[in-house]
């Protein structure tokens, strides 16, 4: 099949360029402060108090860049913050906090760091995107970094690569029409080989129940090294997610990685209560967690399955410290840890 693709030459894959693994050292983690009461459903005092343990807490680890979107949103986070050492705070025009998907992918090579700069729609133009689009280019003034911009939408917790060239995603997602409607599978993968030296795509069929990004990648599958995962999973055979899970799990099963050696699976459990906002279904998960220096940070929800979710994890972090986490409160806005974090790898900034 002849796929067809609008490259900027050179492409970051044509000099040596790729996307790292999560575990990857991080020069310092990016975070958005939340600041609309209404878009956080009247719970924003308990998703700024989550934000405050959060950034707490990533910054015993390492440096945090924190945006806020006007002076409310700096007092606020300043006065929460106090003492709190290794943070910078950037006044930048934002629609919402998920910086995972609107933020910079960065790509390394050797010691050097670039960054990609995809388009940003809202997961399909669901909300409102055109500041938090913007948001990129102002990370990229900020660090006086070279970088790419692609005129495709592509967002990073659609994504989970393990550094070597291998990417995990979700059909739902990626084929979703409102995002690429005219490119197929394979100039998608053809994009992400060029823009983030991907070099195998492990497609996936769905996410979970009502999950306004359509199925992301970082609330289901998540890599926990170059060849182990975690597959999220419910017991109970009555729940929509059970069947969908499954699905995913068996494929996972017929899978290789880069180098053609099967996965080494581990299941992990969907939280085992079921959490609404205004009578609709919310996708809490424990594969939303963040991988730091030094730190695994894990959401909970004061559910029956909280403990046990962070004990099959820390095993798989041996070297990290596995920390348990409120999102109860973050995840009335669709998403967690993972959701509104970006890492910004060790390296020296790239100038082209």
């Amino acid at each position: 099949m002849l796929v067809v693709l609008h490259l900027k030459e050179p492409t970051p894959h044509s000099l040596g360029f790729r996307m790292p693994a999560e575990w990857a050292e991080h020069a310092a983690t990016w975070i958005s402060w939340p600041s609309d009461n209404e878009l956080w459903f009247g719970h924003l005092e308990a998703v700024r108090k989550e934000f405050t343990e959060l950034v707490k807490t990533i910054a015993r680890f390492e440096p945090v860049h924190v945006l806020v979107r006007d002076d409310e949103a700096h007092q606020d986070a300043t006065t929460r913050l106090a003492g709190v050492g290794g943070l910078t705070f950037h006044k930048i025009p934002l629609d919402d906090v998920w910086f995972r998907d609107n933020g910079p992918i960065f790509i390394k090579r050797g010691e050097d760091l670039s960054f990609v700069n995809w388009i940003f729609n809202s997961w399909g133009e669901k909300f409102n995107w055109q500041k938090d689009n913007e948001a990129p280019e102002a990370v990229a003034e900020y660090l006086d970094i070279a970088h790419w911009d692609v005129d495709v939408v592509m967002e990073g917790g659609s994504l989970e690569v393990n550094g070597l060239g291998l990417c995990m995603t979700t059909k739902q997602c990626l084929l979703e029409p409102k995002r690429n409607p005219n490119l197929t599978p394979e100039q998608l993968e053809g994009y992400l080989k060029e823009y983030l030296g991907i070099t195998k795509v492990l497609w996936l069929e769905d996410g979970l129940e009502n999950d306004h990004t359509d199925g992301h990648i970082d609330t289901i599958i998540r890599f926990t090294n170059e060849n182990t995962v975690v597959c999220s999973i419910d017991t109970n055979v009555e729940d929509p997610n059970h069947a969908t899970m499954q699905r995913n799990l068996d494929l996972l099963r017929t899978f290789t990685d880069q180098d053609g050696n099967p996965l080494n699976i581990i299941e992990l459990p969907l939280p085992k209560n079921r959490l609404e906002l205004e009578g609709d279904r919310l996708p809490p998960t424990y594969a939303n967690f963040y991988i730091g220096n030094g730190f695994v940070v894990v959401p909970t929800y004061g559910d029956p399955n909280d403990e046990r979710a962070i004990d099959i994890l820390k095993p798989l972090f041996p070297d990290r410290e596995v920390i348990g986490l409120s999102s109860r409160a973050i995840i009335n806005g669709g998403g967690s840890f993972h959701c509104v974090t970006q890492q910004q790898p060790k390296g020296v900034i790239w100038k082209g």
